[in-house]
């Protein structure tokens, strides 16, 4: 029945997005306004079918129907209920139906939001363009990503469960979520962005339209890599949070040209520059994450986070390769309509810092995109392998996040097209005195070397140049001048120092050290007592615990290994003593044993590392913040509204 049930549900989908489509093009070939009704009425068809097919996979999960084969594969009886629901984003077809579903959602969500101007063409495109994303997404789940396959379980079969680093921590049933929310949500602005191509519309009137959309896949894309750093940290036991890894990396690159798109595009709406610039950056947002789910799902790579080789990767590709032709088709093909009036007037503009933090995310994203695929090239082209680590990047992301630091000071304080020197003097100088404590702060409480005293100095510049401008704007506006979108990018702004002193703290300054212990024993790490106090062994539905106490400095800890029942695998779940100044992490590399009760473990001390996950939570707070228009904000957006109505109105 289940698997009935979710395959008619994505054959509706893919048949609702195809009809939808081919209606809403004949209306618009015909000028028959009914029909583009009808067509984007069929996004709820399509929305219905995948929550149907979602609905099947739940089922089949929570009842264990090892008929379906992705079931058999990742299912157990021995799941707990909550890790029970996430097993249905835990493997490569899974994750593509959520996939899905969120793509139909956005679909649906579009489709009743403008159901009122169904009548402008460059709606009525982008309904398109996510009809046919969506259709090829129901396509795959009809072939390599098949969800629904069938299996003819053995009498008395369980599955194997999940992997069980996907089943020990509560933040893999919201991390992945969160993340595609982000990453398919640039879809939206994708669309509008290729329907402003089409019907030449290239002004502001797109980005309008946009803006909220495209802030939102942001905020929930930044906050899902926050979560999946702190998962990572909480959960894998190395004491890290990020490690360049493949495909931490594909969720970094469309964040990077995501944020130089919502910096720039600042620029087309006040001066009706950097169009093409624009339209490249939200295109290569959307390009960034198919190419993203090829190097994720398609097996190509070894990652602790990337799934099972599959036949999906070669579909992806091909996609990847048509979309790109086609958008560069379109840029080509509207490049006269593309060149802007005038210029930048001066660097030391606002603009103009706005145009170098743009090509600093730019050289941001290409160093991690080539350290990414570079190994994948020379392994097609000279068959061998190899790798890029952490060294590589670092030491190239490390001069531009110092950049981009000095920039986030920098653009707040200057003007449109121009700054006098004694104006630029005048509203630098508190920012440099916050840089100038920041340093003087960090070397008192010990802080050492030349590129973390740097980059403290930069962060203290670029967070007095943000809270310069939250004075200013308070003072003038009461306490509503915290909200739109100039002073919530403030908030971000803060949130982004804050994570930055997290990052740099925690990195320059980590101590880690292995200890063999026996029972009683007492040894010295730091400033602190370690005693190994006791262990004792829990057993679970789906794995056996062993756990140790610890005491550090007086406080209890508890890390353990589980070994999971179905698979044998032997999983560090470790503890942290975390304050606003420290982090103190402790993992069981080796437990005790019935005749030998030493044990080896793992502690790590790491400054300040609590910063990144509260900065984290500040720039979401800034993001729901520049989503609420501020009154200027509203006389603007009226303003270019009606021009462009207007103009659609000349066109017509």
């Amino acid at each position: 029945m289940n698997l009935v049930i979710g395959s008619l549900g994505i054959v509706l989908t893919l048949a609702a997005s195809l009809t939808g489509s081919l209606s809403i093009v004949v209306g618009l070939k015909k000028s028959r306004q009914r029909l583009r009704t009808v067509g984007a009425k069929y996004a709820w068809l399509a929305f219905a079918g995948m929550a149907i097919s979602t609905f099947a996979m739940q089922r089949a999960l929570i009842t264990r129907d090892f008929s379906v084969k992705y079931v058999a594969e990742q299912g157990s009886s021995l799941t707990p209920p909550l890790y029970n629901i996430a097993t249905m984003w835990s493997a490569l077809e899974g994750s593509i139906l959520l996939w899905g579903l969120i793509l139909a959602g956005y679909l649906a969500i579009v489709a009743k939001k403008f159901s009122a101007r169904l009548s402008d063409p460059m709606v009525s495109w982008a309904l398109i363009t996510i009809f046919l994303v969506t259709a090829f997404f129901s396509l795959l789940m009809l072939g390599p990503a098949n969800p629904f396959e069938s299996f003819n379980p053995p009498p008395g079969y369980d599955g194997p469960g999940p992997n069980p680093l996907l089943q020990n921590h509560i933040l893999v049933a919201f991390h992945p979520p969160i993340l595609y929310l982000g990453y398919v949500g640039f879809t939206v602005p994708f669309a509008f962005a290729v329907a402003a191509l089409v019907t030449g519309r290239l002004g502001e009137g797109w980005l309008l339209i946009t803006r909220r959309w495209t802030l939102f896949s942001w905020a929930c894309l930044t906050f899902g890599i926050i979560l999946g750093a702190w998962w990572a940290y909480d959960v894998l036991g190395w004491g890290g949070y990020w490690g360049w890894d493949p495909v931490e990396n594909a969720s970094l690159l469309p964040w990077l040209t995501g944020t130089a798109f919502l910096h720039s595009v600042l620029v087309q709406e006040r001066r009706g520059l950097l169009r093409v610039w624009n339209l490249s950056l939200v295109c290569s947002t959307f390009l960034l994450t198919i190419l993203g789910t090829f190097i994720t799902r398609s097996g190509i790579i070894a990652s602790v986070h990337a799934f099972s080789e599959g036949g999906i990767g070669p579909w992806l590709l091909w996609f990847f390769s048509l979309v790109l032709l086609i958008v560069l088709a379109l840029i080509f093909w509207r490049g006269d309509r593309l060149r802007s009036q005038g210029g930048i007037d001066s660097v030391l503009s606002r603009e103009g810092a706005f145009l170098a933090n743009n090509l600093a995310f730019g050289a941001f994203a290409f160093v991690i995109l080539l350290g990414t695929i570079f190994p994948l090239i020379v392994e097609a082209t000279q068959n061998r392998q190899i790798s890029v680590g952490a060294p590589y990047f670092d030491k190239m992301s490390m001069p531009i996040g110092f950049v981009i630091l000095f920039l986030m000071a920098i653009a707040p304080i200057l003007p449109w097209r121009k700054a006098r020197p004694d104006l630029l003097k005048d509203r630098v100088e508190w920012p440099a005195w916050g840089g100038a404590l920041a340093l003087v702060l960090a070397v008192l409480t010990g802080a050492r070397g030349f590129i973390p005293l740097l980059g403290f100095g930069f962060a203290g510049f670029a967070g007095t140049s943000a809270l310069r401008h939250l004075a200013l704007s308070v003072r003038r506006n009461k306490i509503s001048g915290i909200i739109g979108r100039s002073n919530g990018g403030m908030i971000v702004h803060l949130g982004v120092v804050l994570l930055s002193i997290g990052l740099i703290a925690s990195s320059s300054y980590v101590s880690q050290a292995s200890y063999t212990l026996e029972p009683g024993q007492t040894i010295k790490f730091g400033d602190s007592d370690v005693t190994y106090v006791s262990a004792e062994q829990i057993t679970y539905s789906n794995r056996i615990q062993e756990k140790v106490k610890i005491t550090v400095g007086g406080d209890i800890l508890e890390p353990s290994v589980e070994r999971f029942t179905a698979s044998g695998q032997l999983v560090p779940s470790p503890t942290t003593k975390s304050t606003s100044t420290k982090d103190i992490q402790v993992a069981l590399l080796d437990p005790p044993e019935e005749n030998d009760q030493s044990i080896v473990i793992q502690i790590t001390k790491q400054p300040l590392l609590v910063w990144i996950w509260i900065g984290g939570f500040v720039m979401l707070l800034g993001s729901i913040l520049s989503a609420i228009p501020s009154r200027k904000q509203r006389q603007v957006t009226n303003k270019l509204d009606n021009n462009q109505q207007s103009n659609e109105r000349i066109e017509k």
